[in-house]
């Protein structure tokens, strides 16, 4: 090794550790992996492939002790190990990929990839205790040996760090260890692991609490160790008369967890009575487990009082991570309550080693979270010839595979759903910046709103003033959230023009001095093809109606009556032998389809046909014939729409009743014009005036007569006229 890039401090611990990981490791790791992995580490100090890390500590001696770890208290694994002593170089280029895949094989270089790939993470100043960062992690690793390396490295860390000076920077070790690595620990089953690690960020963020225990302990230990003895006698006893094959022990409960005790039940040291546990290990075949774990139970239970409620029962369902025991809690001697475990070997292997130790990978895929992935894989090999390890090659951390996990610039992490876009994480900022959005910057390149994530990005959103929703970013999101407020805003951006719109049409009424009828607007507007007042308005608004139409129309359905009430058309009662409703009869003025006559029909209101003109009957939704003009504003739609309604009809005969029909008269506002018009009207024979409405303004007036007719024959003869009239510009009949 290069003399001057270890200390002689580093030097003396150098060679225990080379000699440990051999002893630890041999079988596993053949010395010819170790001769060419001691020629690399040699090449790449000597090319300064390995720098010391943020708290000085030499990357050879902590990469040495994490593989230490491994092979002491998991399993010895050759490609883990491997990998654990070629990622540093790796990261500084020392080595390729393709190289390590050549000289290593290919599943060293996955997990040196997802090595790679995690330390990434942590140059994002992201905070890293936070559910998001953990859950990135799992999806970055890819390989569950990849989480092992992390946790073993860093309870390689927490023991070289006891005494840095630099007491804010260990603390922030102890803080990321106790929020990740710790639960992680636990959730794999590496309970021991788990334990020293907390009881170091304890020592590390509350050193003062941890001195106090352990001086505490150090005090009670000689009569703590009696106590255990005098409860461990009797039941040992017991036990070997029974013919059962254990080793029975007594252990002290970690630092941390007598601290989880005291804050939990408000005591001090003095007043938590199970500051230990006892520990039955049986020796026994695993088809006879259980019943010999609770044949111990039973004796254990006979000689000392059990509290029920303390009770957990692992043997009938396994924790998910594969740990199984019995935990009983009795009444002991001197009036102490005691825990007792009990366990077969092979649970007391699984619950120190974790299910790592004994792994079987069956290929079943994750059901969306870190509890359902360790179902998936509880089930245990008692023994495995290829090694543990071996077996957990193909065990991908595919837990979140349905989701992503992008950053903000300045670290922040989100958690969103598989295929949301740059859109969907502008919403999960802030409602605004996602209505604002243009587009963004992913990685450092301009990318439009609808950019698919991918887990790991770093997404810049770039945002305007002047930008404002559109209709098709519903197509370019998944998420509820930002589905709902862009409808949201949408339907704000409707209402806000729609009001443009009414105000328009409220402006151009008073312009033209007519009240407003709310009854008789709606029945225009559905007459005009609006199915809502929004879409009525936001039309005007949009200049898709013309607003002097919709106050033609608007008048069309007003007309005033001989003593000047105002009524609307639709309201006017016609008899039923002329325009509305007409019965059987033997006179019948139409013949509906194939020749029929003296059936129940309307003549529609939006056109008013007379006899003459040419009509198509179309059966509504209320069962009713109503009878359209050809012509009609809406027969196009209801032709397109509804064509199996319609039905032929056509006039036949002549009935002596009137039909009314509507004239719209233009022409300058001239005095004895109305009167010369009415007088024409009377005049004609056959002809009636049953309404009139006019209205002037700058010099012109617009006039609406309701006339009856018999047919249109008289009506054209009518119109003529009425063009002779003068100062009338033109007459039409209106639809």
């Amino acid at each position: 090794m290069e003399q001057g890039f270890f200390t002689a401090e580093e030097t003396r611990q150098l060679v225990p550790l080379c000699r440990s990981l051999l002893r630890y490791g041999r079988g596993v790791v053949t010395d010819d992996d170790f001769s060419r992995l001691r020629a690399f580490v040699k090449s790449a100090v000597e090319a300064d492939a390995y720098k010391r890390d943020r708290f000085g500590l030499n990357p050879v001696l902590r990469n040495l002790a994490a593989c230490e770890l491994l092979c002491e208290r998991l399993s010895p694994d050759r490609n883990m190990v491997v990998a654990m002593m070629l990622y540093n170089p790796f990261r500084r280029q020392f080595i390729s990929r393709e190289q390590i895949v050549k000289e290593w094989g290919s599943d060293v270089a996955k997990m040196v990839d997802g090595l790679n790939k995690v330390s990434t993470l942590y140059s994002r100043h992201t905070l890293v205790g936070s559910e998001n960062f953990r859950n990135l992690l799992l999806t970055f690793a890819e390989d569950i040996r990849v989480i092992i390396l992390m946790i073993l490295d860093r309870l390689a860390l927490m023991r070289a760090i006891n005494h840095h000076p630099d007491q804010r920077q260990v603390s922030d070790v102890a803080y990321e260890v106790s929020y990740l690595y710790a639960p992680l620990a636990h959730r794999l089953g590496l309970y021991s692991i788990k334990s020293e690690l907390e009881d170091m960020s304890l020592k590390y963020t509350n050193r003062e609490v941890y001195t106090q225990i352990a001086h505490k302990l150090n005090e009670t230990k000689t009569s703590r160790d009696a106590y255990i003895d005098d409860f461990i006698k009797p039941v040992k006893e017991k036990l070997e008369r029974e013919g059962l094959k254990f080793e029975i022990k007594g252990r002290t409960k970690s630092i941390s967890s007598i601290w989880n005790k005291m804050k939990k039940q408000k005591n001090d040291l003095e007043n938590i009575y199970d500051l230990f546990a006892i520990r039955i290990i049986l020796d026994v075949p695993r088809e006879r487990e259980k019943n010999e774990c609770w044949l111990a139970y039973s004796i254990v239970t006979d000689m000392y009082r059990p509290n029920p409620s303390r009770l957990k029962d692992w043997l009938s369902i396994p924790k998910s991570n594969g740990y199984e025991s019995l935990h009983i809690t009795v009444y002991g001697p001197e009036n102490k309550w005691v825990e007792v475990q009990i366990r077969s070997k092979r649970m007391d292997t699984i619950a120190e080693k974790g299910l790592a130790a004994h792994w079987k990978y069956k290929g079943i895929k994750s059901e969306g979270n870190l509890d359902a992935w360790m179902n998936n894989v509880r089930d245990i090999l008692e023994a495995a010839e290829t090694g543990p390890m071996e077996l957990m090659k193909n065990m991908r951390m595919d837990v979140y595979d349905k989701e992503v996990f992008a950053f903000t610039p300045k670290g922040d992490l989100y958690r969103l759903p598989l295929g949301a876009t740059l859109l969907d994480f502008a919403f999960s900022i802030h409602t605004n910046v996602g209505c604002q959005c243009t587009g963004g910057r992913v990685n450092g390149k301009n990318q439009k709103i609808n950019y698919k994530l991918q887990s790991g990005d770093t997404v810049e959103i770039f945002t305007s003033t002047q930008q404002v929703p559109k209709q098709d970013w519903l197509n370019y999101v998944v998420t509820s959230k930002a589905r709902n407020k862009i409808r949201v805003a949408l339907k704000e951006q409707e209402s806000r023009v729609a009001d443009l719109g009414k105000e328009l049409l409220q402006r151009r009424f008073k312009n033209r001095k007519i009240d407003l009828d709310e009854a008789i607007l709606s029945k225009v507007i559905k007459k005009l093809g609006s199915k809502t007042v929004t879409e009525f308005f936001t039309r005007i608004a949009d200049g898709v109606l013309d607003v002097n139409e919709v106050v033609e129309a608007y008048v069309a359905a007003t007309h005033v009556t001989e003593d000047g009430e105002k009524i609307s058309a639709s309201e006017y009662t016609m008899q039923p032998t002329t325009t509305e409703e007409h019965a059987k009869t033997a006179d019948d003025v139409l013949v509906i389809g194939n020749n029929i006559k003296g059936i129940n029909y309307k003549l529609a209101k939006c056109c008013n046909p007379i006899y003459g003109d040419d009509v198509f009957g179309f059966i509504s939704s209320e069962g009713v014939i109503k009878i359209h003009r050809a012509d009609c504003p809406n027969a196009a739609n209801i032709k397109e729409k509804y064509p199996y309604r319609l039905i032929k009809t056509q006039w036949s005969g002549k009935l002596g009743s009137q039909f009314g029909a509507t004239l719209r008269i233009v022409g300058n506002d001239d005095i004895g014009i109305v009167t010369n018009i009415t007088s024409i009207i009377n005049k004609e024979k056959n002809v009636t005036l049953r309404s009139i409405t006019v209205d002037s303004n700058d010099g012109l007036f617009q006039g609406y007569l309701i006339v009856g007719v018999n047919d249109t024959t008289s009506l054209n003869q009518l119109i003529k006229k009425i063009k002779t009239v003068k100062g009338v510009k033109d007459v039409q009949r209106s639809k």
